[in-house]
């Protein structure tokens, strides 16, 4: 049976006027992702489990295209919830993802905390596959920040930034993690690029 993928979108459109959750891919990350989805490493068929945000929505349809398949999409696999500070820049945001990752419990100026983030997404991964037959080929296309929370759940290992995808792999998004059907971590983050079944 094929390891469970946890894939975050690649590099979006980034404009301060637009609400986060529309931001898409741009030029770069859309060509990674076709990239990646022509290697052929996702099963035909693949059921794809995506978030709500059109980033990781269109990640998901260049994958479905390229494997023949099946996209759903959930509000409970979105990114954690950053919307009372709109867009951050620069220094802002990374301060904000130090806070978010130092102090799980502890709201950065109204955002979702890491611990809320943690126990909605695995929750979320944990409802997919339990509304999907066992011998299922099933990827998840997300996000950086709630990928690294559920990553750090499925590894048993404490909430910290060194675990965040940025750090580990491509600093650009498009990273991937494999875990098993009974929630087991197999690999860390590998970019896109680097990664194999």
């Amino acid at each position: 049976m094929q390891p469970l993928l946890y894939i975050t979108h690649p590099e979006v459109d980034i404009d301060p006027q637009v609400p986060t959750p529309r931001w898409g891919l741009n030029a770069i990350g859309r060509a990674r992702a076709e990239r990646f989805a022509a290697r052929g490493l996702l099963a035909t068929g693949t059921r794809l489990a995506a978030s709500t945000e059109q980033k990781a929505m269109d990640l998901a349809a260049i994958l479905a295209t390229a494997c023949a398949g099946v996209v759903s999409h959930d509000e409970a696999f979105d990114e954690n919830d950053r919307s009372s500070t709109g867009f951050l820049a620069g220094d802002g945001f990374a301060e904000a993802v130090r806070e978010l990752f130092g102090k799980p419990e502890v709201s950065y100026r109204g955002w979702e905390t890491a611990a809320a983030a943690q126990s909605r997404i695995v929750a979320a991964v944990k409802r997919k596959l339990a509304e999907l037959p066992q011998d299922t080929h099933v990827a998840f296309c997300g996000h950086g920040c709630v990928g690294t929370l559920l990553k750090c759940a499925l590894g048993n290992r404490p909430v910290a930034l060194s675990e965040d995808q940025r750090l580990m792999a491509a600093p650009g998004g498009g990273n991937i993690f494999a875990f098993s059907r009974d929630l087991r971590l197999l690999s860390d983050w590998r970019a896109m690029e680097d990664f194999s079944a």
